[in-house]
């Protein structure tokens, strides 16, 4: 049977992408930044999971506000990157997988959610940061990536308690699963930040480390807030609190905080790093 290792949350900052491809991980700027990651590399190298399933938001790559799925999966063999108008560079193109999606799709319809099924698509910045960021190189054609994107960009977007369930849900289609696999999830975006209007660059510390605190003891303190209260509280972009929320949902049994770190502000964002490995 299928097991799920473990959870990761990271940033999936775009500037990211753009300091690896210039290698200026090292630069004042960058490098308490990056120097949270190797602990997370070592772990997936000694885990060595097969499967990633990574929840994270479009920002106008593939979804552009003419057509805004709440939630969408890919279900395609491979997916390619594009230049956003950040000056991330094309990449290589990044492993699918076809049978543990589709069950997760059919699940998902019999656990009353509706995502839109996506053959073919594009995947952004939100989901090559983090592959970049675990497999420094672009070395991350070995795992196959199930791409789950959540709306957080045009309302009405899912509450957080909806992400939350729907993590719920594809955490128990991957526990029926009968392939061999080991499964990890990855939480991206956040945390707080807002890159535009009269608050841009309001960061709030104090509501980051929060949700770290709650994220494996008390998930459902974090469900409880509304997307108006996220705005408010943890400014425009902080809705993509979601993922977080989605993939801590996936994670089932006993689970322990291995690593986390804590930086901000960098590119304007307070970022959060979390390896959860599910006991």
């Amino acid at each position: 049977m299928s097991k799920i290792i473990g959870g990761i949350t990271t940033s999936h900052i775009p500037a990211i992408g753009v300091a690896m491809d210039k290698g200026l991980e090292n630069e004042p700027y960058w490098k308490e930044f990056f120097a949270a990651y190797p602990p997370v590399r070592q772990w997936l190298n000694e885990q060595k999971p097969d499967i990633a399933i990574v929840f994270y938001n479009d920002h106008g790559l593939e979804f552009f506000l003419d057509r805004k799925p709440t939630f969408a999966i890919g279900t395609a063999r491979e997916y390619h990157n594009a230049d956003e108008g950040w000056g991330i560079k094309p990449i290589p193109p990044i492993t699918g997988e076809t049978d543990l999606s589709w069950h997760i799709v059919n699940s998902l319809i019999e656990d009353d959610f509706d995502p839109t099924v996506c053959q073919e698509m594009r995947v952004d910045h939100g989901l090559t940061v983090p592959l970049s960021l675990m497999y420094p190189g672009h070395d991350y054609q070995h795992i196959q990536v199930i791409p789950v994107a959540i709306n957080c960009e045009r309302h009405p977007m899912p509450k957080p308690s909806r992400s939350f369930a729907l993590g719920q849900a594809i955490g128990r289609a991957v526990e029926s699963w009968s392939g061999d696999k080991k499964v990890v999830m990855f939480g991206t975006g956040g945390l707080s930040h807002q890159l535009d209007g009269e608050r841009a660059g309001y960061i709030n510390h104090e509501f980051d480390h929060y949700c770290m605190d709650q994220l494996v003891p008390n998930p459902e303190a974090l469900t409880r807030y509304s997307n108006g209260d996220l705005l408010k509280i943890a400014g425009s972009q902080g809705v993509e609190l979601a993922m977080w929320l989605a993939m801590r949902g996936a994670l089932p049994g006993k689970l322990t905080e291995l690593h986390r770190s804590y930086h901000a502000p960098i590119s304007n964002t307070g970022a959060g790093v979390m390896l959860i490995q599910n006991d």
